[in-house]
Formats: C-alpha cells, sequence, structure tokens
C-alpha cells in the first residue's frame, strides 16, 4: 500500500482506496492505464481536490483464487481504518474506486460492507471494512455474463481459454456457478449500499457496458443510491477518448460524498 496525502490539511481527511486492474492477473499499485497522462495523474487528481488516497496492491489469480483478492481489499480498509490517527485520514470517510478488475473488487467491497468474506491466510480482524462511497469504472459485475449462455455471450465459445474469471476462480466458472455468482458484484445489491457512481465506455468490447447497465439497474430497483455514466465512444480504459472527463466525474463524485 502507498498513501498519498495532500499537502495541506487541517484536520483529518478522507480517503480513497484505489484497486488496479489487469484482468486480476496482473497489474500494479502504482501504475493506473497509461492513456491517463503520467503514472501519477490520477492520483494527483484526488490529491488536490483535498483527498488521500490509498493505492492497494492484492493477490494476483496466479497467487491465490478468489476470494483472497476480495480478502485483501478488505484488509486494506480495515488496516486504513485503524491506522486512521497516525495517517491523518478519518476513519468514517474511506471510499473505494477501481478499474476493470480492481473496478470489480471495487463494487464487491462496497457491496460485501462488514461483512468479511470466508477467512484466507491473510484476513483480518478488526474494524469494519464499510465504505461510504464507491466509484466502480468499467467493473466485471457478471462473471457468467462472459459464458456463451451469458448476456455478453454469443452462444459459442469464442476461444479455449482460460479465461481471466477462470484463472481467479481457479475453475471454469460455468462449472462452479454458485462460487461465480458469490464472486460477482450483482449478487450482492442491497438497498443499504453506499452511494456508487459507474463509468463505462460505451464501445468497450473487453467488459461491455452491460456489467455496468445491469449493475445500475438491479440497485436502483431495490432503492440503493446509483449513477450510471457511459463515455461516448469510449473502449475499455476510456481509450479513444479523452477520459479527462470521466476522471473529473469520478473525483467529483468522491468529494460530494466524502465530504471533501
Amino acid at each position: 500500500m502507498d498513501v498519498h496525502l495532500p499537502s495541506e490539511r487541517g484536520g483529518p481527511v478522507p480517503c480513497v482506496v484505489w484497486i488496479h486492474g489487469g484482468a486480476w492477473r496482473e497489474g500494479d499499485r502504482r501504475f493506473p492505464p497509461g492513456n491517463w497522462g503520467q503514472d501519477d495523474h490520477w492520483f494527483r487528481l484526488l490529491v488536490a481536490s483535498g483527498m488521500a488516497v490509498a493505492t492497494i496492491d492484492y493477490r494476483l489469480s496466479g497467487e491465490s483464487r478468489y476470494p483472497a483478492q476480495l480478502a485483501d481489499a478488505q484488509a486494506a480498509i480495515r488496516f486504513l481504518r485503524h491506522h486512521a490517527g497516525p495517517l491523518g485520514i478519518d476513519p468514517d470517510r474511506i471510499g473505494v474506486s477501481g478499474e476493470s478488475a480492481g473496478g470489480h473488487l471495487a463494487a464487491l467491497v462496497a457491496l460485501t460492507g462488514g461483512s468479511p468474506v470466508a477467512p484466507t491466510d491473510r484476513s483480518v480482524v478488526g474494524p469494519s471494512s464499510e465504505v461510504a462511497a464507491a466509484a466502480p469504472m468499467y467493473p466485471v459485475t457478471d462473471l457468467l455474463a462472459f459464458g456463451p449462455d451469458g448476456p455478453d455471450g454469443t452462444g459459442e465459445e469464442p476461444w479455449a481459454g482460460p479465461y481471466p474469471e477462470d484463472l481467479l476462480l481457479g475453475l471454469r466458472a460455468a462449472d462452479v456457478v454458485d462460487v461465480a455468482r458469490a464472486a460477482s458484484p450483482v449478487s450482492h445489491v442491497h438497498r443499504a449500499a453506499p452511494p456508487m457512481l459507474l463509468l463505462h465506455g460505451m464501445e468497450d468490447t473487453l467488459v461491455p457496458r452491460g456489467h455496468s447497465e445491469r449493475l445500475a439497474a438491479a440497485l436502483a430497483r431495490v432503492g440503493a443510491p446509483v449513477r450510471l455514466e457511459l463515455v461516448s465512444g469510449g473502449e475499455h480504459c476510456f481509450a479513444g477518448v479523452d477520459p479527462s472527463p470521466a476522471l473529473q466525474s469520478a473525483v467529483a463524485f468522491l468529494v460530494e460524498h466524502l465530504g471533501a
């Protein structure tokens, strides 16, 4: 974990936990997508708004299967809350954001709240892992959506795999439906979910926009606060368009709901 703090602070500041993408099998807490500008551009945007940013790593699918990744993200939030005083952050104003696979974990963190996942070798006890707001970007929200019979499927397996979601689970998602469903944010929707902004490129071919659309619709049906913003012309990582408006929208949303 790296914690970036505003240079001028009049008191404890809100904190955004950032979870990197990479299909759960690669990626690094230090590097947002390359088309977003310099490596720290996204983090500087958040810090300039008066919020701290905690960028975290988590066990990748080549190291451990799910739910280790969610356990690590929840543990990071509990760590921040436990050490909030020395870090100068407000334990009651912690939010989460992430992109792609990190967006999947950010949505899961927001929707599972203080309920820890099944114990793993890195699970910890202590403060809650609840967050006050979430801004997942082009997240995977349903691990079963990619199969031939899923909403994003074509009726045929396009290639032999293994698919990233299969590597995450350790088995083909279609063969462990209950596990895949439990690892999907759409399965954890509830009315008391924290405010969520879902950002997704309209032309995303890697994680189709239906992932965000279906999660937003499910949250709206139960009365949870949610906003969906589709980026016109945007591919995965908002490639093909200027990502700045989407990133600024995420910053504004987090500022609004974390009180920066």
